[in-house]
């Protein structure tokens, strides 16, 4: 069974960094696609950051020059490391990950999800 378990987040003024990581357990494949995606009550869970299982990386728009998403792939470990943070960046970062994700966009793509770790951005 696999598990995806993040850690980092916290509390940060606007302007601030963050680490997020990743990890997934027990998954027994050698490629896989994982990603960060934000929740934020009301809205549309929004794919933020993806590596696919060929190593090519994706990003929204709103987080494009100022969020750095890499992965270990011997540890099956995700970060996305985010600098010049915006209150409009608060929200619940969830990590997902699934054997593939070419050619596919958002939450249907991925089967393993974690709980997810809270950022909250303040002005």
């Amino acid at each position: 069974q696999v598990h995806v378990v993040e850690f980092g987040g916290g509390s940060v003024q606007a302007g601030g960094s963050l680490r997020l990581s990743c990890a997934m357990v027990g998954y027994t494949y050698s490629r896989y696609c994982m990603a960060w995606f934000r929740q934020v009550p009301g809205l549309e869970r929004q794919e933020l950051a993806t590596i696919d299982q060929d190593e090519r990386t994706t990003y929204a728009d709103s987080v494009k020059g100022r969020f750095i998403v890499s992965k270990d792939i011997v540890k099956f470990t995700l970060h996305l490391e985010m600098s010049g943070l915006k209150p409009e960046d608060t929200g619940m970062y969830i990590c997902a990950a699934d054997e593939t994700c070419a050619g596919c966009s958002g939450p249907a793509c991925f089967a393993y999800w974690g709980q997810g770790t809270q950022v909250t951005v303040s002005s």
